[in-house]
């Protein structure tokens, strides 16, 4: 090899090496700056302007299991039949994206939901059938008879609008209708752009609405031995496993998606997070659902995967025996708002006198929460929160009854 050859070789060589790196220099800095190849998922026209304007949406997007499947920004946000559009840039969008978006592609998973209380009984329980359907009615009425086709909340509605919008309606919202005729949205427990499996495992998803002294499985489930167990191990588990493919090795302690949801160890999965219960345990008093005997039968399959059939079935009884008692002190006070009422001795109008907040608080905060630590597990609630809250505020209307009836000559 000549001298001339070798030397163009290599000045061949070196300004090729001279000019990937000017190449790759002006490449944007998204492409250049992430950890590694997989997280590089939204480099198109979308990610250009985004991650400039609100660059956190993208990066959980390139964290999601949509982008490992390659599911493109236009694929999620592009019009479904009957959504208003806008043009974004030279693309046109769906101007709100809604559950019809997602049903899309996760169809089974829509149509659970959508029979489940999250959707329309949801909805109804503070605004009633206001802004619903006759044929989202019949199809509410359907499975949850009695909690769609019914009035406005009372209490909400004296509360304000500022205390139903930005209070109530946060949580409800998850099963009001769309204008596209779907109900509800997904991201309530996935988020938007994350899309996350592994965050709607995790009970604080869930806990963003069930918490507080009228539904506290929050914090039931965190006094739990399951929530201590969670808190304690949770950085070994493998919470974003696929749903079919979930196992107890992945998460050998429940949390309230694994216990509701999960098909863990085979079960079949479900996103009607009313098929394995057994009790309403929400009402007043309690009955027991139309499906009771599958519904127990179901949530008992779940226990299986962890418990034995004997301690399954002993903490079955005892909870139905606080729920039973919890009845007959529930009625009893009941039986004692109905005296008042038919003597005339309260005003028509509701909440409008000290004794119905009481009356109100006693099945709506206490009763509840009794009856809900029962079934979940938390001690402190069935006693301390619930039963003895029944004990004291039932003395307290008792004594207050009397005097209304004595100030009034009955």
């Amino acid at each position: 090899m000549s001298f001339r050859t070798l030397f163009a070789a290599v000045f061949i060589g070196t300004a090729l090496v001279v000019s990937a790196f000017l190449v790759n220099a002006k490449r944007p800095e998204h492409e250049t700056t992430h950890r590694t190849a997989a997280l590089v998922r939204s480099t198109g026209k979308c990610a250009e302007c985004h991650r400039k304007e609100t660059g956190a949406i993208v990066h959980q997007y390139e964290r999601s299991e949509h982008a490992r499947q390659g599911i493109t920004c236009l694929q999620c946000h592009q019009p479904a039949e009957g959504q208003d559009h806008i043009d974004h840039r030279g693309f046109t969008i769906a101007a709100r994206l809604t559950a019809k978006n997602c049903a899309s592609c996760h169809t089974t998973e829509y149509e659970q939901y959508a029979r489940s209380r999250h959707a329309l009984p949801a909805h109804a329980a503070v605004l009633g059938a206001r802004g619903l359907s006759p044929e989202m009615v019949a199809q509410g009425e359907k499975h949850h008879p009695g909690m769609v086709d019914r009035p406005a909340n009372a209490l909400a509605k004296l509360e304000g609008a500022g205390a139903l919008a930005s209070g109530c309606m946060k949580c409800h919202s998850i099963g009001s209708p769309n204008a596209d005729g779907s109900i509800g949205t997904c991201t309530a427990c996935h988020a938007r752009h994350a899309a996350s499996v592994a965050l709607a495992r995790t009970p604080e998803t869930c806990g963003q609405c069930h918490m507080g002294p009228d539904h506290s499985q929050l914090e039931i489930y965190s006094e739990s031995k399951h929530g201590v167990l969670f808190h304690a191990q949770k950085a070994t588990f493998r919470l974003d496993a696929p749903p079919k493919q979930l196992t107890t090795k992945d998460m050998p302690v429940p949390t309230c998606a694994t216990c509701h949801m999960s098909g863990i160890d085979g079960l079949k999965v479900t996103h009607d997070t009313t098929e394995r219960l057994s009790w309403f345990l929400y009402a007043a008093v309690s009955k027991k659902r139309q499906h009771y005997a599958r519904g127990q039968i179901e949530m008992k399959e779940t226990c299986l995967k962890c418990h034995s059939k004997g301690p399954i079935d002993r903490w079955y009884e005892e909870a139905e025996v606080v729920v039973e008692a919890t009845n007959q002190k529930v009625k009893r006070i009941m039986e004692l708002e109905k005296g008042l009422r038919e003597a005339g001795l309260l005003t028509p109008q509701p909440f409008d006198e000290p004794i119905e907040f009481l009356f109100f608080d006693y099945w709506h905060y206490y009763g509840r929460t009794a009856k809900h630590g029962a079934f979940m597990g938390g001690a402190d609630f069935v006693q301390w929160h619930g039963n003895y809250e029944l004990l004291k505020v039932g003395i307290e209307i008792e004594h207050i009854a009397a005097q209304i009836r004595k100030s009034h000559g009955k």
